[in-house]
């Protein structure tokens, strides 16, 4: 069967509102959903850095606890960010999502299962870090990995449901749904550049982090500025070797449109490299002058601009593997003015309670809590 054959018809349904108002949101809230995500776990694999590497010598087991204890609150943030995308993604393209789904039906199934067993470790991590450490780590690093293979999952099923003509092989190969898109070139270019990305913002999350120690604490907080801002640079170098690989493992047309093919995602990966050159700069200069302020206001500024480059990359590359199949004219829109302007006041003051919430738990609060083992 060809794969036009293959793609669902398109929801008779019409749209609330224009297909660009959809595609913004999808960005606006896959863009947040990024952020918690790489948050969460790579300050979970700093905590694990921190625990069993070379950090061990210096404050290795306070930086475990003091990360550890926010992850459970860190990865119910990724889970809530994850659902308005997810549900954008349905509704733009759920004629190719729900195939690919259907066509990896098992793998996509665990990824609850491996999800609410990460979630209790997180939970375990955090309640029993002080009385077994040794546990803790070990329970700690089994979450990580199930949140890796988790992610691996994603990736293999954005990949499939970008290229409709590898469906009827792989479900006719196994009907049963045991199929991963193992075949497909980028995925794991596109998987470590993923992860890769969450180490450097774990290492981010430190030096925020020490920000909030610098007045009160100096000696502990210059030992988590040095590992979070090393692991910072190092991540975003590596990130340079595998968008690298990535970029030659697409196909001609795909890389071309980065390589001045399209003005705009040329344009994109210009400021995503010019953003992770520039953050490693100042990163550098930051740790070599203990300069904790320009360390968390070049990292958390560039690194948003450049994550934000790079979500928007994501997009045209989606429309471009999907342009032979995919035509959103062809939408029907049937805009509901009555209750839009609604959905876009409570969307921005969910965002904003969001950040408040955050706030008020302490994860970017620049004041110590009574114990002065939160930020």
């Amino acid at each position: 069967m060809t794969a036009p054959n293959l793609i669902p018809t398109l929801d008779p349904n019409p749209l609330p509102a224009p297909y660009w108002v959809f595609e913004v949101l999808l960005l606006v809230t896959f863009f947040l959903h990024i952020l918690a995500m790489n948050f969460m776990l790579g300050g979970a694999v700093m905590a694990l850095v921190a625990r069993w590497g070379p950090a061990k010598r210096k404050n290795g087991n306070r930086m475990f606890s003091d990360v550890a204890k926010k992850l459970p609150v860190l990865l119910p943030a990724v889970i809530t960010l994850g659902v308005a995308p997810l549900l954008f993604v349905q509704v733009l393209y759920g004629q190719f999502f729900y195939t690919s789904s259907i066509v990896m039906a098992w793998p996509w199934f665990f990824v609850l299962v491996l999800l609410a067993a990460a979630y209790y470790g997180f939970y375990f991590v955090s309640y029993r870090r002080e009385q077994n450490p040794g546990k803790a780590g070990l329970v700690l690093l089994l979450s990580v990995l199930f949140i890796f293979v988790i992610a691996f999952m994603f990736s293999n099923n954005l990949t499939l449901s970008q290229n409709p003509a590898s469906w009827g092989a792989k479900y006719f190969a196994d009907p049963a749904g045991w199929n991963l898109n193992l075949s497909e070139p980028t995925l794991v270019p596109r998987y470590l550049h993923f992860m890769i990305a969450a180490v450097a913002v774990g290492g981010l999350l430190l030096v925020l982090m020490a920000w909030a120690r610098w007045k009160n604490d100096p000696g502990y907080a210059r030992d988590v500025l040095h590992l979070g801002g090393k692991a910072f640079m190092y991540a975003t170098m590596a990130e340079f070797v595998v968008g690298i690989w990535f970029l030659l493992a697409l196909p001609r047309r795909m890389s071309y449109l980065f390589l001045g093919g399209s003005p705009l995602a040329t344009l994109l990966l210009a400021i995503g490299i010019a953003g992770a050159i520039a953050a490693i700069v100042l990163m550098a200069r930051a740790l070599r002058t203990e300069n904790v302020r320009l360390a968390g206001y070049s990292g958390a500024g560039i690194m948003a601009v450049v994550i934000l480059s790079m979500v928007s990359m994501r997009e045209i590359l989606r429309l471009a593997y999907l342009e032979p199949y995919f035509h959103p004219e062809q939408f029907a829109v049937k805009t509901q003015w009555s209750v839009f302007p609604l959905f876009l006041v409570i969307f921005i003051a969910g965002v904003v309670l969001w950040f408040v919430m955050l706030k008020r738990y302490g994860l970017f609060a620049r004041r110590n809590l009574p114990d002065q083992s939160g930020l």
